[in-house]
């Protein structure tokens, strides 16, 4: 069957139209649910071939075939098969630590007849510390040898401000020295806390301030007592490892939405190690997930909340672009305060203690109380969070984009011509969002996103543009990890083909602003942006992508809001930093003063739209026309 679009025509067999049948590979059976970070999958494989070893029959696709992330197993340039039985999520986990495997070396395209940058990997020196390294960038074995060798670092002491934490030591290296000045001057001129991850391939000056996950968890940004981990994908062995030494019998509670097969797998990977505990997320709807990916870190010195895009995994913090909201280092109240004190002009530690609470778990309540301890005043930017269930009256407006409705509608600018302004959406999977636009997207969703602040009239018989940005193929073909990259882009041709109508909105990804145009978005961002692309009127950094799953949907007559997935992000608003708008950064890495109070936006504006050859990734399909930066094309088989 072949089906036709503006955007490209795709072809796959006649069992796509049919019901996936059965798999004896699959103990465990879910339906496929595109909100994923990493669609499921029944048990199939994946080939990724060099193009000199092209099999002669043409691929076909299954309905229930898909592909899995690059980084659970690292496809070689050889003609190797490039599988993982997935069934569900839960295989994935038992699959993830593949993913701390080298990455590939880049080869030279026949197309282009150039040669692509060569990944290059930093060594550590011995001399380094912990502070601001990353086991991603060395083997094991070096790994090893140098755990012995490391100096620790000093426990930081309490300071009034973050701002004054000391200097490294002389004897420190100068890829530490770098890397802690780098952060200074980030926690000295950037207003905002929202980074990006470091990326492994990209020039140097594109990582100046950027973060790692060992960035956050060093002992420079505090004495860790205990810690939480919110996540949908874990790697546990991975994750102990990028807490420094000294930290690693700490307690750390993961929060999860396993079930099943999947939980058990998840206990006994967590297992050997005594001070991890797991905490499972309730899921009364189905097909939600629990999607929130968050940390909250208890030190000696305070306390920190630590909001991403990133899976625990190690392929989610190599060569992706992500986005890492990073809390100020919360004081501690005086004895005696009230539950109340402490609150910041956003309502932040209301909404994250309600967020909390809405997971009716008693071991997350004794981090309730922890928080209730803490001055979380200086907290500049508001909580958009989405949690399972269904909602009517007040209770609609505490999540989901009913939430986003009512803070634009409290706190949005009112100045005169905001009301045309264009709305981007930026993403890494899409749901299925309706026969045609007017079913949620353009209805309900935008009129979320295009909210002006009460008595602001929106101008009669006026089509808001919309920006939506998502990887073309030849965006996921040229990228830094190649097809396998597509992994993380779950978007199925059976989603696709449903509603073609959504593909005319669609923008390609592109970055040079940041340099990472070739690091594949797991980062989703909303904001909406004046028609000369220089002002912002917000920005939201979160976990949640185009569906409706994430953000919900109204039901019955619109007098209820139907919810079912965790997701958590954070809303930037002009007024929160006593402006009128955000000016938007041009030059992110000029170090310029003047730039400190511009926002950094995370990819190139204005967006380019798909043009008649683009097609948007589609995950589900084969790929052979040309190779990927690896030499290899992609096959479900």
């Amino acid at each position: 069957m072949s089906q036709e679009s503006l955007h490209g025509k795709w072809t796959v067999s006649s069992s796509d139209e049919e019901d996936p049948a059965p798999l004896s590979l699959q103990p465990l059976k879910k339906e496929e649910h595109p909100d994923k970070d990493r669609a499921t999958s029944h048990g199939k494989q994946t080939t990724l071939f060099n193009e000199k070893q092209v099999p002669g029959r043409s691929p076909k696709t299954d309905k229930n075939r898909s592909y899995m992330e690059s980084g659970h197993n690292k496809p070689t340039v050889s003609a190797k098969t490039y599988t993982n039985f997935l069934g569900s999520r839960s295989e994935e986990r038992k699959n993830a630590p593949a993913s701390e495997q080298k990455p590939l070396s880049f080869m030279t395209s026949r197309d282009s007849g150039t040669t692509t940058p060569v990944v290059k990997r930093k060594k550590e020196s011995e001399d380094s510390g912990w502070c601001l390294s990353s086991s991603d960038e060395e083997t094991e074995s070096e790994h090893a040898g140098k755990r012995a060798t490391r100096r620790q670092s000093p426990s930081p002491k309490r300071r009034k401000s973050e701002a004054e934490r000391r200097s490294p030591s002389p004897g420190d290296s100068q890829q530490l020295d770098e890397s802690f000045s780098s952060w200074d001057l980030l926690e000295g001129g950037e207003p905002f806390r929202f980074y990006l991850n470091k990326v492994t391939g990209i020039s140097n000056r594109y990582n100046a301030g950027a973060l790692n996950i060992k960035d956050i968890l060093s002992p420079f940004f505090g004495t860790l007592k205990a810690s939480v981990q919110f996540n949908y994908c874990f790697d546990v062995k991975w994750l102990v490892k990028q807490y420094p030494p000294e930290f690693r019998s700490k307690p750390l509670l993961i929060v999860h939405g396993e079930k099943r097969e999947s939980k058990v797998r998840l206990h006994k990977e967590a297992h050997p190690y005594e001070h991890v505990r797991l905490c499972q997320a309730k899921l009364d709807i189905a097909f939600g997930t629990h999607h929130t990916k968050m940390m909250l870190l208890l030190y000696e010195e305070g306390f920190r909340v630590v909001i991403h895009t990133s899976n625990l995994i190690h392929d989610d913090w190599y060569q992706k672009t992500q986005g890492i909201w990073l809390s100020p280092l919360y004081p501690k109240l005086p004895e005696g305060s009230s539950d109340t004190a402490g609150e910041s002009c956003t309502n932040f530690k209301h909404d994250l203690i309600e967020y909390l609470a809405s997971y009716r778990s008693p071991t997350l309540n004794e981090w309730i109380n922890h928080i209730k301890e803490y001055d979380l005043s200086e907290t500049r930017v508001y909580l958009i969070g989405s949690s399972p269930g269904r909602y009517q009256g007040a209770q609609k407006e505490k999540w989901g984009h009913l939430k986003l409705r009512k803070l634009l509608s409290e706190h949005a600018s009112s100045d005169s011509g905001e009301e045309t302004w264009p709305v981007i959406g930026q993403y890494s999977s899409i749901g299925s969002l309706g026969a045609d636009k007017t079913k949620w997207l353009t209805s309900e969703f935008q009129q979320t996103l295009t909210t002006l602040q009460k008595g602001v009239k929106f101008p009669p018989n006026h089509e808001i543009p919309l920006h939506l940005i998502y990887p073309t193929v030849e965006n996921v073909r040229t990228s830094l990890q190649g097809y396998p990259a597509g992994g993380s882009l779950p978007y199925s041709i059976q989603t696709a083909q449903k509603q073609l109508w959504l593909h005319s909105y669609f923008h390609k990804w592109s970055a040079d602003v940041t340099g990472r145009t070739h690091a594949m978005p797991h980062i989703k961002t909303y904001t909406r942006i004046s028609p000369h692309f220089k002002e912002l009127a917000w920005f939201i950094v979160t976990s949640a992508n185009l569906s409706k799953a994430a953000w919900g949907s109204m039901e019955k007559n619109n007098t209820q809001l139907m919810i079912r997935s965790y997701e958590l992000g954070v809303l930037f608003l002009p007024s929160a930093f006593n402006m009128k708008t955000f000016t938007v950064q041009k030059n992110q890495f000029s170090g310029s003063k003047n730039s400190a109070m511009s926002f950094p936006v995370p990819f190139d504006v204005p967006p380019e739209r798909y043009s008649g050859k683009d097609k948007p990734w589609i995950w589900n399909i084969p790929y052979t026309y040309g190779p990927d930066t690896h030499g290899n094309i992609w096959v479900p088989s």
